[in-house]
């Protein structure tokens, strides 16, 4: 599948989304998809645009996250591994598809993560990620109602699914979020 320019992404996203919040979740899993893509030797377009797209459904249908995603991505053209990856992110919470590739395996991983690093960088002076440690994020993480709604067992156990440690996972996710910290308001 040939993947559209950033720019009909998200038109695609607009059209379902109007959450400024949102839009830079969307962009925040976006790079580290890119990141990590990179890393990987992957198709960093396809990576991002999964990343990019993973919540498409979320702003109109938030109390049916990805009860829609199926057919609001088909109804854009994308094929069936574009739309699997999409909805392996929700597995065990909102889908039954489980994360199978690599990438989804990373998507599933880093959706949380990169929420959680935001709200980290969020507290800071600098309200940035650029002087963001990983021995911070693992400060907050030991608090429970810090982020209260970041699900740490999904991330916890997508870093387990990719053979990493937390603390790689949230470097690596921090370096990410660090490519695009202006273009994601961090």
């Amino acid at each position: 599948m040939t993947i559209p320019s950033h720019e009909v992404l998200e038109s695609i996203w607009r059209r379902y989304n109007t959450d400024e919040s949102l839009y830079r979740h969307a962009l925040s899993v976006e790079s580290a998809m890119r990141h990590f893509a990179e890393k990987h030797g992957e198709d960093i377009d396809f990576w991002s645009a999964v990343g990019f797209l993973h919540d498409i459904d979320y702003g109109t249908y938030p109390h049916e996250h990805l009860k829609h995603t199926r057919e609001i991505l088909s109804e854009n053209g994308f094929d069936e591994q574009f739309i699997h990856a999409v909805l392996s992110h929700g597995w065990k919470l909102c889908s039954d598809i489980e994360p199978e590739h690599i990438m989804e395996k990373v998507l599933y991983a880093v959706d949380e993560l990169t929420g959680f690093i935001a709200a980290c960088a969020y507290v800071r002076p600098s309200k940035s990620v650029m002087d963001l440690e990983v021995s911070s994020v693992k400060k907050k993480w030991k608090t429970p109602a810090f982020a209260a709604g970041v699900n740490r067992t999904v991330i916890e156990e997508g870093a387990q699914m990719l053979g990493m440690t937390l603390e790689d996972l949230i470097g690596e996710t921090i370096i990410a979020m660090r490519k695009d910290a202006k273009k994601i308001g961090l």
